[in-house]
């Protein structure tokens, strides 16, 4: 059974969202495409994501010292098992659905703890002797993402970078297929918002059967 991960980074849903009530298109025609895959959904809003923070360090610091993680403080547990959690989650899954506003021109840094915490060697990507090497080589991804100016096109482009980076850590990870749906301009054309928003959903729907 294949298992997908909708992993949204926003703390509106999706009446008062752009980007939700697109990736709610999405979803909803995914599972009505594939009825029998298992679709977890992971909203970072609502989960625990710990940043890697001086517990953090100081316990994975014992464990690669070889100290058992009994010897680990209670925050140094909490913190390490819970990345640890995340990412088996993350390795575990066979398609991804990022959701996303942009914000100042990236997206909430809750995504970016996520990406932090399931961005593990020997998990995610390898070293080797000819550099970093992608492990979910067998993986596809999604972004939707809403913008309220254009950023498709012209010197604004240049200026995105949520969209970008996530497609970076794709090919980081090794993962084969990522593909971008973008929600753009709603916010400078007002009078269009309604269309443009209708316009999204449809693509959405057309993705999710052949995603």
């Amino acid at each position: 059974m294949t298992k997908i991960l909708y992993i949204t980074a926003h703390p509106h849903d999706d009446t008062q969202s752009y980007s939700m009530a697109v990736g709610k298109a999405f979803i909803d025609a995914y599972k009505e495409a594939n009825p029998n895959d298992e679709i977890v959904n992971v909203d970072l809003y609502k989960e625990n994501i710990p940043q890697i923070d001086v517990d953090v360090f100081s316990g994975w610091g014992k464990l690669q010292s070889g100290k058992g993680f009994e010897e680990l403080s209670p925050d140094e547990k909490a913190k390490v098992s819970r990345l640890s959690e995340l990412c088996e989650q993350f390795i575990s899954a066979d398609k991804y659905v990022f959701v996303t506003p942009l914000w100042n021109f990236s997206f909430p840094p809750v995504m970016k703890a996520y990406i932090d915490s399931v961005s593990v060697a020997g998990k995610t990507f390898k070293y080797t002797d000819q550099g970093p090497v992608g492990l979910l080589t067998d993986k596809k991804a999604l972004h939707i993402q809403a913008r309220g100016g254009i950023y498709s096109e012209g010197p604004a482009a240049q200026m995105e970078m949520g969209h970008r980076y996530l497609n970076i850590i794709m090919q980081f990870y090794g993962v084969p297929s990522f593909e971008g749906l973008f929600v753009e301009g709603h916010a400078a054309m007002p009078d269009k918002a309604e269309e443009i928003k209708a316009n999204a959903i449809a693509r959405a729907k057309d993705i999710a059967h052949t995603f």
